[in-house]
């Protein structure tokens, strides 16, 4: 007699629970991108369809990340609850969805940039530990033909649709509630299959902690900056209006936007850091931290942007980034004619092209190490990340640099490229209101209205606005250090009583007025204006 549908799902949840406990206190030994989970979520982040990832970073923005963990969680507890419920049946059923449980588990992480073959032992330790849980729960029971369900045996007989859609059943039960699902179970399996799954959060979630307690934020604490040569000029007295709600002029570091593909992120140790200039150049180079640190160092305040941000939306920031001008390396190593195209890559292999040209155009691209007055953030690319500014980050911006490779255009896709993004992007004119707030409700009369606009390396001009598609009035601009940072601008608008919509738009540099046409971020950054309602009371 099989096992109970009810008990077998909340079985196949407990195994999956301490094959993953198991498989995380392996990986505090063999590092944390080669726990299933992580690496599972790896692959999915570099194979899942572009519209669906820009879907999750438009919903869930700097937590996309953490969704996806938990989405997968949540699919693998429906897949080992449907595992359990066939091995309630036979345990050599359960036992080969284990086993294909630890394949995937293996072949993620041998596909993930740095692997090893000990990279594999998380997943097939994980598998064993599963295996076993699931024969202690489940062996006698199947032995003894011991039923912990209310099933019946004309359950057991039910016709294969039926028998399916109740182990979907079964499975939902058991990850929505664990004491629901264990309601008609013997006392005593009852107690054994949540202590298994209590202790294996415990015990999993204890070792995630030791391993992200290994970081480098003890070595990062040590590092001491240079001066630079050369100082960021400093910020003019008019560049903050200091208005509530409108974005400071320089962003601090614990605000400023985190996108990237790393689902854990790379503790890159700077003692041990190597950096090489290679591919088309007559002389390659590879430097040390200590070497870098030994250059002539720059500093600069640099807005950079994220090519993923929506007409009004919040992926920009404004930092001082200290570092090396990438324009010195390149003329040390010579890059041969044709070398169109710098590939810069991330120890966890990301990777991202930047026009050789654009990089010794004379602009502050840069090697930055710091970042507002103190190392960079181990968030941000610690020890070293590329910030080139007018271009979008995708194409300019790679953290945890490890390489930088002259190649061309026509011989390598970059990652975002190959998903279907635009080789080249130079940031688009935009512009955005954040003072008064999208649906506020303000008081009439004086009404001010704040944002601010940006096109990197071409410089903010001019900023106008309009109330309820009437004429365009220009507003005050604020001071600003240079081109290569956002603007904030100002308008007092004698708002009248009702619902208004206000948009706004900016000139750059070049005279050129930003588009109202509307697009998506998707191939080469959004455009349009951001409008907002409000209503004045």
């Amino acid at each position: 007699m099989a096992v109970g549908r009810r008990f077998g799902a909340l079985a196949g949840v407990a195994a999956a629970a301490v094959a993953l406990a198991a498989a995380e206190l392996v990986a505090v030994a063999t590092g944390p991108r080669s726990a299933p989970l992580v690496a599972v979520g790896g692959v999915v982040v570099d194979t899942v369809p572009e519209p669906v990832k820009a879907f999750a970073i438009e919903v869930f923005g700097f937590y996309d990340k953490i969704a996806l963990l938990v989405g997968t969680v949540l699919l693998l507890a429906a897949f080992a609850a449907l595992v359990g419920v066939a091995a309630g049946r036979s345990l050599r059923a359960g036992y080969a969805g284990i086993a294909l449980f630890g394949v995937v588990g293996v072949a993620a992480a041998l596909t993930r940039p740095g692997a090893t073959a000990l990279s594999a032992l998380p997943a097939l330790v994980g598998a064993g530990a599963a295996g076993a849980a699931l024969w202690l729960l489940l062996r006698d029971r199947v032995i003894a033909g011991t039923a912990t369900d209310t099933g019946t045996d004309a359950d057991a007989d039910a016709t294969a649709g039926k028998a399916a859609g109740q182990a979907v059943d079964g499975a939902g039960q058991a990850v929505g509630g664990a004491g629901q699902a264990v309601g008609g179970a013997e006392g005593r399996g009852r107690r054994t299959v949540l202590a298994m799954i209590g202790g294996a959060a415990v015990l999993g979630l204890g070792a995630r902690v030791l391993s992200t307690r290994r970081d480098v934020s003890a070595v990062r604490a040590g590092v001491v900056l240079p001066a630079p040569a050369s100082p960021a000029p400093p910020v003019p007295a008019g560049a903050d209006l200091r208005l509530p709600r409108l974005a400071p002029y320089v962003t601090d570091n614990a605000s400023f936007y985190l996108i990237d593909t790393a689902l854990v992120v790379p503790q890159v140790d700077p003692r041990a850091w190597r950096l090489r200039v290679h591919g088309r150049v007559r002389r390659p180079l590879e430097l040390t931290f200590a070497d870098l640190l030994a250059r002539p160092m720059v500093e600069r305040h640099i807005t950079l942007c994220c090519v993923s941000n929506e007409v009004g939306g919040d992926l920009i920031g404004n930092a001082r980034w200290l570092g090396v001008p990438v324009r010195d390396l390149l003329d040390q190593a010579e890059p041969v004619d044709g070398a169109d195209q710098v590939v810069s890559r991330s120890v966890d292999g990301w990777t991202c092209g930047t026009p050789t040209a654009v990089l010794r155009d004379g602009r502050d691209a840069l090697l930055a190490v710091g970042m507002n007055g103190e190392p960079l953030p181990v968030a941000h690319g610690f020890p070293v990340r590329m910030v080139t500014p007018g271009l979008y980050g995708y194409v300019s911006a790679c953290k945890w640099l490890v390489e930088l490779e002259l190649t061309t255009f026509a011989e390598f896709d970059a990652y975002w490229v190959r998903r279907g993004w635009a080789q080249q992007a130079a940031v688009k004119t935009q512009s955005r209101i954040d003072v008064p707030r999208r649906g506020a409700e303000v008081a009439s009369g004086p009404t001010m209205v704040a944002g601010v606009a940006w096109a990197q390396h071409r410089g903010i001009i001019r900023v106008e606005v309009r109330v309820d598609g009437g004429e365009w009035q220009e507003a005050t601009l604020a001071e600003t250090v240079s081109v290569d940072t956002w603007r904030q601008w100002h308008w007092v608008w004698p708002a009248t009583p009702g619902r208004h919509r206000l948009s706004v738009r900016a000139t750059d540099g070049t005279r050129q007025t930003q588009t109202g046409m509307l697009s998506a971020p998707i191939p080469d950054g959004a455009t349009g204006w951001d409008t907002i309602e409000v209503t004045v009371a």
